[in-house]
């Protein structure tokens, strides 16, 4: 045989090896992708609301658009999670929820915590046999996860609830339940974090400083309230914070290739409950391929401006407003543009000019009105403790006057720049002329409460939030709200570094 025979003949077989075991990868591809479609499970899209804040618009064809991602952590038992998290089976409630705002540029991000207390408005929800529940004021925040007791929660009706309160288009929900907190950090070697103090009640035992956490121990790190730092909804927020950084930090370090996020995938999907968006594996990971180039750096957590009203929680005017705002303008808690959306970026890093500049002593003695368009009890009174709160000394009530949707200013023309400074109080609002009217007339439509305004909420920028007021100032600049500078923390920040809100 000759030489080149014998080289020809090594040729075919080398290539036919190469071609066996390209088939065999992308074999093993496709199953190992059949089998997590398979694992995941996706909530009916019709359950989302039909009125919805507006899509992004790109700045330009073909540019990159932000993304908003909310995270929940469901609290079920079922299937399987009483072994985990304790207690009797059940639906669950929600108690971790994070709205994940993915710039434009794909390179910076922002986690806003929601507090599982926070008074909303909870709006109407499709329930199980169809039908479409009413809209209910004054609703803890994670009872939206349960209404209608479906057997998954109601993930689309905390997502309308979301929306409703921040006027952000929620593009993907995940929800995740104790199984998957599980899985997730056992696949990934056990994530790093710091617990505070020894714990040793209701039959969570970890042990105080930084260490690897994975499965159990991670679980119990993620819900544990009662005996760890300040025993707060507050507090386990901020933990929960740090142990996603931690996260991301190790997802980063081990990279975004299919090896890695695969095995990740496997074991997350077998406990996830995802939009349609997000339903199958492919889907996930180019998902997760898109925000590999954003550093840990340059993500943020923020909790959204509260304060505590008795046992529950409020939000911060106009602070939380201000926060909403931010993202919706796709800029970052300082007001920097990352450029790329469709939405003009102002120059101005916290709210309207007017919502600041102070009053004259005639602009502080103009008649005021405020009239409750719900009919919901102390809802004029709260808009009238936000007019006295700015410096308006001449606010009286009128009478109710309910079945109103949207905020609505009423002035006589003669008044518009305060009518235009009452508007920055409440985002959203129309104003009207009113040629001759002898008072302005704030009527307080449903959109008050969805806008994120709540009953009796603490007025001002300077407002401070729940904790101790002497506590140190954020990260972010001079001139960012303090709601929003004292509840920051970047994902790069130290583990152990800031875990309870009164540190």
């Amino acid at each position: 045989m000759s030489s080149s025979t014998r080289r020809r003949r090594y040729l075919r077989t080398a290539i036919g090896l190469a071609a066996v075991l390209v088939l065999s990868v992308v074999g093993a591809g496709a199953w190992f992708y059949h089998r997590l479609d398979s694992n995941i499970t996706t909530f009916d899209a019709g359950g989302v609301a039909t009125e919805r804040p507006p899509a992004p618009v790109p700045a330009s064809p073909g540019a990159q658009v932000p993304v908003n991602v909310l995270l929940l952590g469901s609290d079920t038992r079922d299937d399987g999670n009483s072994a985990l998290g304790g207690g009797e089976e059940g639906v669950g409630n929600s108690d971790t929820a994070i709205l994940v705002h993915i710039y434009a540029d794909h390179k910076h991000a922002v986690g806003v915590s929601i507090p599982r207390d926070t008074l909303v408005t909870i709006p109407s929800c499709k329930l199980a046999d169809g039908t479409w529940s009413k809209p209910r004021n004054d609703q803890m925040f994670n009872s939206a996860f349960s209404v209608g007791l479906l057997p998954k929660g109601n993930p689309a009706c905390t997502q309308n609830t979301v929306e409703q309160l921040t006027g952000l288009r929620v593009d993907h929900t995940v929800v995740v339940d104790f199984k998957g907190a599980a899985a997730m950090t056992d696949a990934l070697g056990g994530v790093e974090a710091c617990v505070p103090n020894d714990v040793d009640e209701y039959g969570i035992r970890l042990k105080k400083g930084l260490q690897k956490l994975s499965g159990q121990s991670a679980v119990d790190y993620l819900r544990a309230r009662h005996g760890i730092g300040d025993n707060s909804d507050i507090g386990r927020m901020k933990r929960q914070q740090a142990f996603l950084s931690s996260m991301i930090k190790k997802v980063q370090s081990q990279g975004f290739s299919l090896p890695t996020l695969l095995p990740l995938a496997d074991a997350a999907t077998k406990s996830l409950t995802v939009d349609e968006g997000l339903g199958t594996a492919m889907k996930l990971v180019d998902f997760a391929r898109s925000v590999e180039d954003i550093k840990l750096s340059d993500v943020t957590f923020v909790t959204a401006p509260w304060r505590f009203a008795g046992e529950r929680v409020r939000l911060v005017q106009p602070d939380a407003d201000t926060l909403w705002k931010l993202i919706r303008e796709d800029r970052t808690l300082d007001g920097q543009s990352t450029a790329g959306t469709g939405a003009a970026a102002s120059p101005t890093p916290t709210a309207s000019p007017t919502a600041d500049a102070p009053l004259t002593p005639e602009q502080a003695a103009v008649p005021i009105t405020v009239v409750n368009g719900v009919g919901a009890s102390g809802l004029a009174g709260s808009g009238a403790e936000t007019l006295k709160g700015r410096g308006f000394q001449n606010v009286v009530l009128g009478a109710n006057n309910p079945g109103k949707q949207h905020t609505e200013i009423g002035y006589d023309p003669a008044q518009k720049a305060v009518a235009d400074q009452i508007a920055a109080l409440f985002p959203g609002a129309r104003t009207v002329e009113e040629p001759g009217a002898d008072s302005i007339t704030v009527t307080l439509g449903a959109d008050y409460h969805s806008a994120g305004t709540q009953l009796n909420s603490v007025t001002g920028p300077s407002a401070t939030p729940g904790g101790d007021p002497s506590a140190g100032p954020g990260t972010l600049p001079s001139g960012v709200p303090t709601g929003i500078a004292e509840n920051t923390r970047g994902a790069d920040t130290d583990p152990c570094a800031d875990l309870t809100f009164g540190s």
